[in-house]
């Protein structure tokens, strides 16, 4: 098998996301794609199944160290840029993944004829319970004022849930460190075991917010970029209004606090009660080798 390294959701090399994408993976079982995973030890590997479409798309599936996941962000637009430049190589305006969440679509921007920019459509946000802000803090080990208290803590989900927690300052972000003890009795009970903390300030001006992500629970203390908890945000940000308005289209900066800076563009907007979110990025390909 060719496989290939990549950064996502990175301005430029060793910045952002890594992933690991391998192709033609039909013939290895599911034990060794998840070896393969715990191998890499980068937050997910996807393995292409096959270069040839099957019913228009491509089927692929994700995995972490720990498991097999059904949808996440980086490793979308990653595995379709791979498909793109490796697989096709020639322009296209659209490549559909099959993913164990259902088929997710990916667009192509272009700047003389090189790919720019990558856009995935994530599923219909759904929205699950609000959970005390006092036992939010004491997960992130924060005082309950550094919670921004005009807005819920809750449970969104884009096809992988996630705990969203809307905080006051870059100080309360920087500060943020998870309590284990009070992790793990937070997400026990739960469907959701990752959270996403996020405030208005920001360390480059350009951007509109900064973002934390914590997986423990799946062998990632802190992610660097994290497609699919951003499109939860950004349904989070139209629902509730965060920015006064049912649209948006804003930078998110993350990964700065672990030394992998990223951008991620997330653009929603709500329409006769449904939030179509898309979530966007830039893939630097970093090397590609072989598999025996």
């Amino acid at each position: 098998m060719t496989f290939y390294i990549l950064d996502v959701f990175a301005e430029r090399r060793y910045t952002g996301n890594q992933l690991a994408v391998f192709r033609n993976a039909s013939a290895i079982s599911d034990s060794e794609m998840q070896q393969i995973a715990k191998e890499m030890n980068f937050s997910e590997t996807t393995f292409i199944l096959s270069d040839e479409e099957r019913d228009g798309s491509y089927d692929v599936r994700i995995f972490t160290p720990q498991t097999e996941l059904p949808f996440a962000g980086h490793p979308t637009l990653g595995t379709a840029c791979v498909i793109q430049r490796e697989i096709l190589k020639d322009p296209v305006e659209t490549i559909i993944l099959n993913l164990k969440v259902g088929r997710i679509p990916v667009t192509f921007s272009y700047r003389e004829r090189q790919v720019d920019t990558l856009w995935m459509k994530q599923l219909q946000p759904t929205f699950g319970p609000n959970f005390d802000t006092n036992l939010a803090s004491q997960v992130l080990t924060l005082e309950p004022r550094q919670i921004d208290d005009e807005f819920p803590v809750q449970d969104v989900s884009t096809g992988v849930p996630c705990i969203i927690i809307p905080l006051k300052s870059l100080n309360a972000v920087k500060q943020a460190r998870i309590s284990r003890i009070e992790y793990y009795e937070f997400i026990r009970d739960i469907q959701a075991k990752t959270l996403l903390i996020f405030c208005p300030e920001t360390y480059n001006k350009e951007n509109d917010l900064n973002v934390r992500f914590f997986a423990d629970y799946y062998g990632v203390p802190e992610d660097p970029a994290t497609g699919s908890a951003n499109g939860c945000l950004a349904g989070y940000l139209v629902k509730h209004r965060y920015f006064g308005t049912d649209r948006i289209n804003i930078r998110v900066e993350q990964g700065y606090e672990i030394g992998r800076p990223s951008l991620l563009l997330l653009k929603a907007e709500e329409i006769a009660g449904k939030i179509n979110v898309l979530v966007g990025g830039r893939v630097a390909m970093i090397a590609k080798g072989e598999f025996v």
